[in-house]
């Protein structure tokens, strides 16, 4: 069992759709934690670190093999919380960060949320020095896109997303920061690859929910 920790409710149906198409039979325990972002952007990710490492408790509390957490203004304080836990904690977005690393020197961050700036700078910055590679790092704040998702247009709020896409130039790699961001993808024209993290994610999550079976020597 995996369980995935969001801050907004609109994640569940997606994560449960790329289960569905993608790792059918991993079952999935969503626990939903608003307030977590909207403390984490008036006050820093560090405020909400306890209340993180609590709701990572919990879920492991549920028998769960890791936790997957699926918003980047948090996903810090989430990695954080691995050492105490006793299963893999990981943040949705790495493996999209070491995804945009390997695409070139030039990666651009784009974020509805400018707390998620920060956080996914320096998430790139930190798979760059793992890969062992020198990366200039970009970003582009989409502005007035979170009020459409806040107001439920998710229509607009992709739009929007898809077309600051389209406006960058000089990148190898765009990165949609947000998780809820992910249906921009599929709208872009640029040439440029545009990532985004649920479906990474979700898959590097369920590898170690359902690792490889160990060859036995003469088998």
């Amino acid at each position: 069992m995996l369980a995935l920790l969001h801050t907004s409710p609109v994640h569940v149906p997606v994560f449960d759709a790329l289960r569905d198409q993608e790792h059918p039979g991993l079952e999935l325990r969503h626990l939903v934690a608003e307030d977590l972002l909207g403390r984490a952007r008036a006050d820093g990710p560090a405020a909400v670190a306890d209340d993180v490492r609590a709701k990572v408790r919990e879920a492991v509390g549920r028998g769960v093999r890791a936790v997957l957490c699926t918003c980047s203004t948090i996903g810090g304080a989430a990695e954080a919380a691995a050492s105490a836990a006793g299963v893999p904690v990981l943040r949705v977005d790495r493996p999209m960060a070491a995804e945009a690393v390997a695409a070139g020197s030039r990666v651009v961050v784009l974020a509805a949320l400018e707390s998620t700036l920060r956080p996914t700078v320096t998430l790139v910055g930190e798979e760059a020095v793992r890969a062992g590679r020198s990366v200039e790092v970009r970003t582009v704040l989409v502005e007035d896109a979170w009020a459409c998702f806040e107001a439920g247009d998710t229509t607009e709020y992709v739009r929007r997303v898809a077309d600051a896409a389209d406006a960058v130039t000089g990148a190898d790699a765009i990165v949609l920061a947000q998780a809820s961001m992910a249906p921009a993808e599929r709208l872009t024209t640029t040439r440029v690859p545009v990532l985004s993290s649920p479906r990474p994610g979700l898959a590097a999550a369920a590898r170690l929910c359902h690792p490889a079976p160990r060859r036995h020597p003469g088998g």
